[in-house]
């Protein structure tokens, strides 16, 4: 009978350790599909998309927009364990992230060119190396806006044949259109980091297809305007009889201007920047302030134009360090120089005093 019960014992204490790991697994895999932590990631992948999309979209503060970006991206994000990551609205999200990195890889370059003005070499060399490394984490969240704009639309850009995704509304258009943009951005962000980041420069063909999906003349030129930054990137992916780039993109920000939303103005400046294009970049400065008057933002792509706006100041007060040591003066922004435009002001005849 002892014997017996000691046998038992026996058995059952051998157990125990399995027992115990099947309960840690029980417990463990309990949280990771905790109803109510399930119930919260659907509710608020829902919410992003339905409304807290639509509105940052509406915001006029990049800054706000930006912030809104790095702070809600781990939230969200963090619900990936329990559901489907919302990659739609996460692609947006980290686009606003980049933003928010490449604002603060812009003011340490202004830093370099500063110094580099001044003559004061130890400090140039510091801020050059403090933009590169941010331009490299500019480039990493970017690239990574991109991948989740073509997961959110199951497309893979690098099929043959290619088969467009299905966009059923302007938001799934104008999100996959801004992956597409970003995934341009992540590569020149990379480029002026030194190639730190190591973004893949085989979306770039990828993007140039994949903008024919989207209607150019309903998007303010921008699906061209991608098209044209990818044939000067990569001169083979022109095709034999499309027009010159720079004309492309230059039609492309006078459709931006009349569309309501000027982010072709910025490609166009990034372009100019990008290879040498004095001129260019000259023009689609004061182009971009000249639309100033009378131009008609639209209301539900107010962010767009805004953004666009922060390119081109950047750009201006990027050549204003360079060349006289500061930003651009307020009242000088679309003009390259501080020279007195004396064109219109009125002159006192002396005729009557001599």
């Amino acid at each position: 009978m002892i014997s017996s019960k000691l046998t038992q014992a026996y058995r059952f204490s051998a157990r125990m350790p399995k027992l115990i790991a099947a309960g840690l697994v029980l417990v463990l895999s309990g949280c990771t599909v905790n109803p109510i932590y399930h119930t919260t990631g659907v509710v608020l992948s829902g919410y992003s998309e339905s409304e807290a999309t639509p509105y940052v979209m509406q915001m006029t503060d990049t800054q706000m927009a930006c912030s809104l970006g790095e702070g809600i991206d781990p939230l969200l994000y963090s619900f990936s364990r329990v559901v489907d990551a919302p990659d739609s609205t996460g692609s947006l999200l980290m686009l606003l992230a980049g933003n928010c990195m490449e604002y603060r890889a812009w003011e340490a370059e202004l830093d370099y060119l500063r110094h580099d003005y001044s003559s004061n070499v130890p400090a140039a060399k510091d801020a050059r190396e403090v933009s590169k490394r941010l331009y490299a984490q500019t480039a990493t969240r970017r690239y990574e806006a991109f991948r989740r704009a073509m997961a959110a639309y199951d497309f893979d850009p690098a099929a043959e044949p290619m088969e467009c995704p299905f966009l059923f509304t302007d938001q799934d258009e104008i999100t996959f259109l801004a992956g597409l943009l970003t995934g341009m951005q992540a590569i020149v962000n990379d480029a002026n980091s030194g190639a730190m980041a190591g973004v893949p420069r085989n979306i770039a063909p990828q993007a140039e297809r994949a903008a024919q999906c989207v209607d150019n003349e309903k998007w303010g030129g921008l699906p061209n305007a991608v098209r044209a930054l990818v044939w000067l990137l990569l001169p083979d992916t022109r095709p034999a009889l499309s027009p010159d780039p720079w004309m492309v993109l230059q039609n492309s920000a006078d459709l931006g201007v009349k569309t309501g939303f000027r982010t072709s103005h910025a490609l166009q400046i990034v372009a100019a920047e990008t290879f040498g294009r004095p001129d260019v970049l000259a023009d689609a400065i004061a182009s971009f302030v000249a639309a100033e008057e009378g131009f008609e933002v639209l209301e539900d792509y107010v962010l767009l134009d805004e953004v666009a706006r922060t390119v081109v100041t950047f750009s201006s007060d990027k050549h204003w360090t360079k060349n006289y040591g500061h930003r651009t003066p307020t009242r000088f922004f679309g003009k390259m120089s501080p020279e007195r435009d004396t064109s219109n002001i009125e002159t006192m005849s002396l005729d009557g005093l001599l």
